[in-house]
């Protein structure tokens, strides 16, 4: 199954419904998750696990969820899937560790904790046990991006030279406290999203640089402005966040130049994609065309699951570990981590 035929594994249920359940209800992404696995035809959600007691639980499905503990979902060999959805990713890194131990097969949320070597070993024993651990990196399956990758990976933009992606959002007092534990502050929160597009695109980079800066008046060491630039044999890479544009969610790109023309998938929402060639290719034509590629079926984050789905019933993954690793590697190192 690949990003492009994963809508295949949404047109009928399976004999056998695979049971779900999520640990953790702080992620900023876990409520979408939770719907999303009660939407699907694939699964039946089990529960819902909140060890992390400090987490917030904001949306209505929380309340509604069934209860279980984290060692009641691992010692249930019926509950086959797990998602790990708390607010700290060094927490969603051990609680990622026992489920693979309990063999199930998870859905890790961003980014995969601190621990570079953690995550090796994560990924390792999860091999070992012929087990899948998928990361929950948002913007995998959005069709704009998808489209301008699919651009520059067939060669319609000609030889890419540069990568150029941002996302800006303004963040409150309660996010700036939780972000500003990690050195790396809204990089390493938000900026993993972006990077592991870079590293899906143009591999792993010869050299990272990083520029982590506290730009706010807050009395805080959040890393609030900052720019990763990633250096290829024959390309760059630059990815840059900050958080005070109020208007941020209108502004988020990914650009994707190339000697015969850019794709830019700008804004993420509503779905927009730019294409500009020199030449004609593929399906486009010379000049500059706007489109509007169709979202995938479901929900946010239905794709994932329904990959994730098809994973556990013998299919390759999209991403494999030593993608995830690259990625994490160079998440740590633009972020002064390592």
């Amino acid at each position: 199954m690949t990003r492009r035929t994963f809508a295949g594994g949404l047109l009928a249920a399976p004999a056998r419904k695979i049971r779900a359940a999520i640990i953790g209800t702080g992620h900023g992404h876990a409520h979408s998750k939770l719907l999303a696995l009660q939407s699907m035809a694939e699964y039946e959600f089990a529960g819902l696990a909140r060890p992390e007691k400090d987490d917030p639980a904001i949306g209505p499905a929380f309340a509604k969820a069934p209860s279980l503990t984290v060692s009641q979902i691992c010692n249930d060999p019926s509950i086959e899937v797990v998602a790990i959805e708390c607010a700290d990713a060094s927490q969603n890194l051990k609680y990622a560790q026992e489920c693979i131990h309990a063999e199930k097969w998870v859905h890790l949320d961003k980014p995969p904790g601190a621990d570079l070597n953690g995550l090796r070993k994560l990924l390792n024993d999860a091999r070992t046990r012929r087990r899948h651990v998928q990361m929950g990196y948002q913007w995998r399956y959005h069709a704009g991006i998808e489209g301008a990758m699919e651009a520059a990976r067939k060669g319609w933009l000609g030889r890419v030279y540069r990568f150029r992606a941002s996302i800006d959002k303004p963040i409150l007092d309660d996010e700036r406290r939780h972000l500003a534990k990690y050195k790396g502050g809204m990089m390493f929160s938000e900026g993993c999203h972006l990077i592991d597009r870079a590293t899906a695109l143009l591999g792993k980079p010869t050299q990272v640089h990083g520029f982590l800066r506290h730009h706010s008046p807050a009395n805080d060491s959040l890393a609030d402005n900052n720019l990763v630039v990633l250096e290829y044999p024959q390309a760059i890479a630059e990815i840059s966040l900050a958080g005070f544009d109020p208007h941020g969610n209108q502004h988020r790109y990914v650009e994707i130049l190339g000697t015969n023309g850019s794709a830019k998938a700008s804004p993420f929402n509503p779905v927009r994609l730019t294409v500009t060639l020199k030449e004609p290719q593929g399906p486009y034509q010379r000049g500059a065309q706007s489109l509007v590629p169709p979202d995938p079926p479901g929900l946010p984050y239905t794709p994932d699951f329904a990959i994730l789905a098809a994973i556990r019933n013998g299919a390759a993954p999209d991403y494999t570990p030593e993608h995830d690793l690259i990625t994490h590697q160079v998440l740590l190192e633009a972020c002064g981590m390592l």
